[in-house]
């Protein structure tokens, strides 16, 4: 017998079909004789529905002027109790076809397992899973069907982990059960050495690390939400990454998931590594420059300290010294959504930071190469680089860390650079 937690998100649970076929997934894996934990989203949709009720309860609709201001007024508590909703139904309806189906099940909500939070609420950190007695209940047949996204506070009240929890509540269970693997169902077959809408030649990787996975997650590649990958490398707990909507009896290694899906797990379970495994890019972000600011020290303190403070976080960072050293034009890229707030912030510190000029720009893009082979081969950036200067394509920053280099470009340059540095690693057609 072997122990999984199945995770499935909104899309493979939209409607009651799809949550019929996701129980002939559940079922083929019970009948096999293993022990089955279920973590589901709330159906596409619903979360959205929900916060709008919230929001026009409060008395303001999201497109009012200043709606985002507002939001942070009302009861984050009352938000949670509300938005987690979706996710109970979903565990309810899912329990119910399983037992349609002959299957033993039940419905378990955050509370009920529990799952306990801080008391972060909207963004609340699991600090730990009770599994006594829903292990006990998996190990004697049944399939527990659980609520993503929520947990249970200090306080007594429902907390939810933020958008895109119900990875990281699948991952946290399973690390607690010690799951022998985590199987994430989403709407693509795996991960992609980038975005094949983008590039017809990119193909699904049997495997990949989870140093790997987690810089494609937050270099913009939306498979698995970073938490979760950070938990499953932190725990060792395998990720299996494969589609709701393949059929249930698709032929593969069931004991690894080769052949179905992409399996993220550590880098010394990969017998060959290419130098760059994926290439990720992402729109989301916004470009901040600041000039003139006189060039002393404190500065980066004084810029980057009120930005901490305001909860936006900066990624990119270029400074550039005038030829006296007595002044610095400073560029940093943060979340576009973040833009106007980050623009507030450094305009009422301008007296403080001692700037000429704030400026703010959205038509940008970051592209990523990622592998954990550029720890032992050199030069991989002067090819990037050269590659990218061929095709006209001005790079704006650059940051690096142990296995990737990510540039910041001009967005309407950014399918050229995608596919430009695809071919240039070898990627195309692998």
């Amino acid at each position: 017998m072997s122990l999984l937690v199945l995770k499935f998100g909104g899309t493979s649970v939209a409607d009651l079909d799809r949550i019929r076929r996701v129980a002939a997934h559940v079922k083929r894996e019970s009948d096999a004789g293993n022990a089955c934990a279920v973590v589901v989203s709330a159906m596409a949709g619903q979360t959205n529905k929900l916060i709008g009720w919230v929001e026009e309860a409060w008395g303001f609709k999201p497109e009012d002027e200043g709606a985002s201001d507002q939001s942070s007024l009302y009861d984050c508590r009352e938000y949670d109790a509300v938005v987690s909703s979706g996710e109970q139904v979903t565990s309810g309806l899912l329990a119910l076809v399983l037992q349609s189906m002959g299957v033993s099940a039940r419905s378990w909500q955050g509370w009920q397992i529990p799952v306990r939070t801080d008391e972060a609420h909207q963004k609340a950190r699991i600090t730990g899973i009770d599994v006594d007695e829903i292990k006990a209940a998996m190990l004697g047949g049944e399939v527990a069907v659980c609520a993503g996204f929520q947990g249970i506070a200090p306080n007594n009240r429902i907390a939810t982990l933020g958008r895109g929890g119900s990875d990281t509540s699948a991952v946290a269970l399973a690390a607690a059960l010690g799951a022998d693997r985590c199987d994430i169902y989403t709407d693509v077959d795996g991960v992609y050495t980038t975005d094949p809408r983008m590039v017809s030649k990119a193909h699904r990787l049997d495997r990949i690390s989870y140093e790997e996975m987690l810089e494609m997650a937050s270099q913009g590649a939306k498979v698995l939400q970073t938490r979760s990958v950070e938990m499953a490398m932190q725990w060792g707990v395998p990720v299996l990454v494969r589609s709701s909507f393949d059929s249930p009896d698709m032929p593969g290694n069931a004991d690894t998931g080769e052949g179905i899906g992409t399996l993220v797990c550590p880098e010394d379970e990969i017998m060959e590594q290419n130098v760059v495994s994926g290439i990720a890019y992402a729109r989301d972000e916004a470009k901040v420059t600041l000039l003139k600011v006189a060039d002393k020290p404190g500065v980066a303190a004084r810029v980057f300290g009120p930005l901490s403070d305001a909860n936006i976080n900066v990624d990119m960072i270029v400074q550039n010294v005038s030829e006296d050293g007595r002044s610095t034009d400073l560029t940093f890229t943060v979340q576009s959504s973040d833009l106007d707030r980050a623009l507030e912030v450094l305009k009422s510190a301008k007296d403080e930071i001692d700037y000429l000029d704030l400026r703010g720009a959205t038509d940008i893009a970051k592209v990523s190469a990622i592998g954990v082979g550029m720890r032992s081969h050199a030069g991989v950036a002067a090819q990037m680089f050269s590659a990218l200067a061929e095709k006209g394509i001005n790079i704006e920053a650059i940051s690096t860390s142990e296995i990737k280099i990510s540039v910041l470009i001009d967005a309407a340059y950014a399918e050229l650079a995608v596919r430009t540095l695809h071919s240039l690693f070898g990627l195309d057609g692998a």
